[in-house]
């Protein structure tokens, strides 16, 4: 498990609870992991897996560690992961505008935009942009953000002053640049009671801008016009920008559209979504994972992740010996 300052308490509470529910001792390990220690747990003989969340750049040192020593282990180690994504959201021209509007606020801001499979991107057709952007700025004032303890308030703090500063600093990036970016709502930040950030959405006018393109892990979600009559170019376009591949959904209330999107984006999310937000999978019925650099795609929260632990053994009994060497077609 990794441990970090941010999570070490919540995974080491989840460790508390498998233990008093009887899980056998050395089955999961909770084992402080950082640059100190990596490589004595990472290549111990015994070390048999790993089933990582965290960064890309984190995933691959990982895995460039434990492949420095393969020789060394009973078996080869399993490595499970899961980093991140720029996850999009994709508006066909014939989509309810409200619902997809809505859906924007709902799976780019909620849980402050901090979850791997959260949107930060949207394309949306040049015809509808007056009415997406007319909603986003009667809906956005209504979401309020503060201390969790209030339960009025949608949207909490970011998790540490680092991400904090992160967030921040994509924001006033895309202030300083009028030329590239539009604010279209919010851009405001407060860290001096806790480190919040108000809900903000801006346009590009780059669809492989900074903000198009980065994954920003925070409440800021990045719009991109596209012409109504370039739905082939602008889904090409979308499954290309990103070298992520986590989740995505695409709204529209044309058949043949939705058949086109999820064809051009088979390989763009791992969790493909159509009508509805791209996040919240639910365990036991929407297993999750993605591709590319949002790494295995072993499917959480299904038995296909289950199956990638097990070990399976093959065992034939032959109750009948053969009382001849020959094959049956040779003649002597």
């Amino acid at each position: 498990m990794e441990a970090t300052r941010s999570v070490i308490f919540s995974n080491f509470e989840i460790m508390k609870i498998l233990m008093e529910a009887g899980l056998p001792a050395g089955v999961i390990n909770f084992v402080p992991f950082n640059s100190k220690n990596a490589k004595t747990v990472l290549q111990h003989p015994s070390f048999a897996g790993l089933h990582f969340t965290g960064s890309y750049e984190t995933l691959v040192a990982i895995w460039k560690t434990v492949g420095e020593k393969l020789e060394k282990y009973r078996n080869f180690p399993r490595i499970v992961g899961e980093t991140g994504g720029k996850d999009f959201i994709f508006m066909h021209e014939s989509a309810d505008v409200r619902g997809c509007t809505i859906n924007i606020i709902r799976g780019g801001f909620e849980y402050q935009g901090q979850k791997c499979s959260a949107a930060s991107r949207a394309y949306i057709p040049m015809s509808k942009w007056d009415e997406v952007r007319k909603t986003l700025l009667e809906e956005l004032p209504r979401v309020k953000y503060g201390e969790t303890e209030d339960l009025d308030n949608y949207l909490g703090a970011i998790i540490d002053e680092s991400a904090y500063q992160k967030v921040v600093s994509c924001i006033e990036y895309a202030k300083s640049k009028p030329e590239e970016y539009e604010l279209v709502y919010g851009g405001n930040h407060s860290s001096s009671r806790g480190w919040f950030i108000e809900p903000t959405a801006f346009l590009s006018k780059d669809p492989k801008s900074r903000l198009m393109t980065e994954e920003i892990f925070g409440p800021v979600m990045t719009i991109y016009l596209y012409p109504d009559n370039r739905l082939e170019e602008t889904l090409q376009l979308c499954s290309n920008t990103s070298p992520f591949a986590l989740t995505g959904a695409v709204f529209a209330n044309d058949r043949y559209a939705i058949q086109r999107a999820e064809k051009v984006l088979r390989f763009a999310a791992g969790n493909f979504y159509i009508n509805d937000k791209p996040t919240g999978a639910i365990v036991g019925r929407q297993p999750f994972g993605g591709a590319r650099n949002s790494v295995t795609n072993d499917k959480a929260g299904s038995w296909l992740n289950i199956v990638r632990w097990l070990s399976p053994r093959n065992i034939k009994e032959n109750s009948t010996l053969p009382r001849d060497w020959k094959r049956s077609f040779l003649s002597n």
